[in-house]
């Protein structure tokens, strides 16, 4: 999308959701991240993220925070 790669999107929803691992802690990668999310809210998009652990452990947490903003 644009000049960027998303993990998943739903474009009749305008959603795209970020999983994360722990890599993204660098700061410079938070950065990237930053201006990443706000080129994507300036088209319209929300943008969800979620850390690798996170989906693995606690998936039905996860899709229930996906559905309450697909609703």
């Amino acid at each position: 999308m644009g000049n960027y790669v998303v993990d998943f999107v739903c474009y009749d929803k305008k959603l795209i959701i970020e999983l994360d691992g722990s890599q993204r802690s660098d700061k410079t990668i938070n950065e990237h991240d930053r201006q990443r999310t706000s080129y994507f809210e300036k088209e319209g998009y929300t943008v969800l993220r979620f850390w690798d652990n996170e989906v693995l452990q606690n998936i039905e947490g996860v899709l229930d925070n996906i559905l309450n903003h697909l609703n």
